[in-house]
């Protein structure tokens, strides 16, 4: 049985647990659980600055897709950056990350947002696909980051 929820402060350690799952396979990023807890954390504990929703199956988190909020002086509304969505390597594959998706969609929708904007990996093209097939459109912007002490 599976479940799509808001994530609580008892589910850090699992979601920092699947980040190091992903930030193992992107090429720009280095786990760091003790980083990524206290990120987690942050969030949990100020839902202005985002929300995390966790997949649970038989009771077990297996997934997770954390948003961040901001503002488009464009659009002049609300938009979302989906900063983060693991899904656990045995259960991919499997529609818990479109449930997960689908479950931010809808949250994102219903809350009045005005987009939401995510980054993949260039030659990640199973993640660039599942956003396809999710209605999501390349951009032709260009990221440029730059790592502030």
């Amino acid at each position: 049985m599976s479940e799509v929820r808001t994530a609580v402060e008892r589910d850090v350690p699992r979601c920092a647990e699947l980040l190091g799952i992903l930030f193992s396979q992107e090429h720009e990023f280095t786990p760091d659980a003790e980083a990524q807890s206290k990120a987690l954390s942050m969030i949990i504990k100020n839902p202005c600055l985002g929300q995390i929703f966790v997949g649970e199956i038989d009771g077990l988190i297996q997934g997770m897709v954390l948003l961040l909020f901001t503002v488009s002086t464009f659009l002049g509304k609300k938009v979302v950056l989906l900063e983060d969505m693991v899904v656990a390597p045995a259960w991919r594959g499997k529609g818990l990350g479109s449930r997960l998706i689908d479950h931010a969609l809808e949250f994102a929708h219903q809350e009045g947002f005005g987009r939401i904007t995510l980054l993949t990996d260039n030659d990640n093209e199973i993640a660039q696909q599942f956003y396809t097939a999710k209605g999501f459109t390349k951009s032709g912007m260009v990221v440029f980051r730059k790592l502030l002490d």
